[in-house]
C-alpha cells in the first residue's frame, strides 16, 4: 500500500511539473510598441476643412488675390507645392525676419496649428 501511495505521489509530482512546463512554455512575452495610427478619414486633416482657413485668416492680404502681392498660396497645389517652407517659416520665432505671418500683421499660428500643417504633410496632404 505503501508503494502505492509513492507511485501517486511521484505521478502526481510529475504531471504538475509538465503541466507547469507546458504552460510556460506556451506562454509568449508581450512587446509593447508604440505605433502611430494610420490616419483614417475621421481623423485625416483636410486642405479644405483645416488648411485653407487657417491660410485664409493667416496669410491674406499678402499671399491672396486680389491684393496679394508676394507668392500666391490661395490654392491646394500651390499651398502644397510650398509646404516646406510655409511649415519652416511659420515654426520660426516671431523675431526671425522670414517668419511668417510677416511682422505680426496677423497673429501668430498657435502650436497646435503648426503641428497641423505638419501632421496634413505626413499624411499626404489630402484635399
Amino acid at each position: 500500500m505503501k508503494y502505492n501511495y509513492l507511485i501517486s505521489k511521484s505521478s502526481l509530482h510529475f504531471t504538475l511539473i509538465i503541466g507547469l512546463v507546458f504552460i510556460v512554455g506556451s506562454c509568449k512575452t508581450q512587446k509593447t510598441t508604440v505605433s502611430t495610427p494610420e490616419p483614417t478619414s475621421e481623423n485625416k486633416i483636410s486642405y479644405e476643412k483645416e488648411i485653407l482657413p487657417i491660410m485664409k485668416r493667416s496669410c491674406t492680404p499678402c499671399h491672396f488675390p486680389e491684393e496679394g502681392r508676394k507668392k500666391m498660396l490661395d490654392t491646394y497645389d500651390a499651398t502644397s507645392k510650398n509646404i516646406h517652407e510655409i511649415i519652416e517659416r511659420i515654426a520660426l520665432p516671431a523675431t526671425d525676419p522670414d517668419y511668417m505671418p510677416f511682422k505680426s500683421k496677423k497673429p501668430a499660428l498657435s502650436a497646435e496649428e503648426v503641428k497641423l500643417f505638419k501632421d496634413w504633410l505626413a499624411q499626404g496632404m489630402s484635399k
